[in-house]
């Protein structure tokens, strides 16, 4: 079949095999695109062909279906499918993917589902959501393939041709030994270069990287990170295999995190998409924005007590937001330096000191260099050397302030187990504002009288 020359063609096509009722012709636009791409499709499908589409994809695809849908739309067309079509489809799904799709259901809904599905999947689903969410527990897939330390090398080749299906991605295999113990992996590479008879134990690697079940997603998300892997084996008490999981589960984790650290930043607080309702989306800023706003009031409180320093020298109100602009700017860049930090390593208290110093050359360094140039405008434009020196002693001070600001205190959160994206870019911004308007105007004071 022919490409076609934009989605609207390929929606046209997909639309016009339905209502004609034509399911060969279907199938076979589907089976040219991607899961993603028939997602794409299906959730952009006016909603009167939705239950046509479902009806004509075969149950595997409904599977790849499920697995590119949102929550939401995983649960509607649950729904539209029914329950004995759903079953056939949860026992399809990975396990870690189907235990993210029940977390959130009603307990009777969960009870319904799993009653009809393979007792075998539904055991391995209930096992794993008794584990916390967002732990390597409820991430893993307990599907995969793994070895005897005693097999050959042919005995492992056939297993693996036998359960090709369940090799996701064909890298590493997982030893055990007799007790289900984690004792070695071994690469496809390996396999290939070894003789058929060679021992299994013989050519594994012993030292395993692995997670415990607990382990939190953003802990393991780092050490996939840190050694370049596709996969990562899960283990349990006494080093027993539960299961494995993939870069393609880390990379969700990953995207879930780093929104979940914007909505924090962007002070947001709970997720916000473009489902979100107004009223919702308005409550869940709320909170935040008016504690800014509270915050707020104390830089109009130290501008109104200043009110005759301005009142005196006029030109001091044209740098004034500059400066406060500039400094809560610098303390969200370090800030965000911070948090990623904190994201893809765990710092010790070397670590923080070298980053506490390197910030604060930082603040210097661009503080002396604006400073200097705000100074030559100043005394530009005014003709007046001591306004010249007030501004740009001013930003320095204040830039060097708002760096070690936005450093410290999210380091501080972390240290108290509080999530250092907590301190998001407007609360550094707001604080960093009065800490400015304070040096700006306190310096301005001692100079007032040669700036009248």
């Amino acid at each position: 079949m022919q490409m076609r020359s934009s989605e609207n063609e390929l929606m046209h096509e997909i639309i016009q095999s339905l209502k004609d009722g034509k399911r060969r012709v279907f199938l076979d636009i589907i089976d040219e695109l991607q899961p993603y791409d028939v997602a794409q499709q299906y959730q952009h499908l006016p909603a009167k062909h939705r239950n046509k589409f479902l009806l004509y994809l075969t149950l595997a695809q409904l599977k790849e279906l499920m697995e590119e849908l949102s929550k939401e739309d995983q649960l509607e067309v649950l729904q539209k499918l029914g329950i004995e079509k759903s079953t056939k489809v949860l026992d399809l799904m990975e396990n870690d993917d189907l235990t993210t799709l029940l977390a959130d259901l009603e307990p009777e809904q969960i009870e319904e589902l799993m009653s009809e599905m393979k007792k075998e999947e539904s055991d391995m689903v209930q096992h794993m959501m008794k584990y916390p969410a967002e732990s390597a527990g409820r991430l893993m897939n307990n599907r995969f393939v793994w070895i005897s330390k005693h097999y050959t090398v042919r005995e492992a080749v056939d297993k693996l041709k036998d359960f090709a299906e369940l090799a996701e991605y064909l890298n590493y295999l997982y030893v055990i030994d007799e007790g289900k113990k984690l004792v070695g992996v071994v690469s496809y590479k390996d396999l290939l270069l070894g003789e058929m008879q060679d021992k299994i134990e013989d050519i594994m690697f012993t030292r395993v990287v692995k997670v415990d079940v607990l382990t939190d997603q953003e802990d393991v998300a780092k050490l996939i990170s840190r050694y370049d892997f596709v996969s990562i084996p899960v283990i349990e008490d006494n080093d027993k295999l539960m299961g494995v999981i993939t870069v393609d589960d880390i990379l969700d984790v990953v995207i879930q995190e780093a929104n979940e650290d914007i909505e924090k930043l962007s002070a947001s607080g709970k997720a916000i998409d473009f489902k979100t309702k107004p009223l919702v989306a308005a409550y869940r800023r709320l909170p935040w924005l008016i504690l800014l706003l509270l915050i707020g009031l104390v830089s109009g409180s130290i501008i109104d007590g200043f009110s005759e320093t301005l009142q005196s020298a006029v030109a001091l109100a044209f740098f004034m937001p500059m400066i406060a602009g500039m400094t809560g700017n610098t303390g969200t860049q370090s800030l965000a330096v911070v948090v990623r930090g904190l994201v893809a390593q765990d710092l010790d208290v070397k670590q923080v000191v070298k980053l506490i110093f390197r910030e604060l050359w930082v603040g210097i360094i661009i503080g002396l260099t604006c400073a200097i140039l705000i100074s030559i405008i100043a005394f530009i434009w005014q003709g007046s050397l001591i306004l010249g020196i007030v501004v740009g002693s001013s930003l320095l001070i204040t830039l060097i302030i708002g760096t070690l600001a936005g450093t410290i205190i999210p380091l501080v959160l972390y240290k108290f187990n509080i999530d250092p994206a907590v301190a998001s870019g407007p609360l550094i911004t707001t604080i960093n504002d009065i800490f400015s308007l304070l040096v700006y105007f306190g310096i301005a004071s001692m100079f007032i009288s040669k700036l009248s």
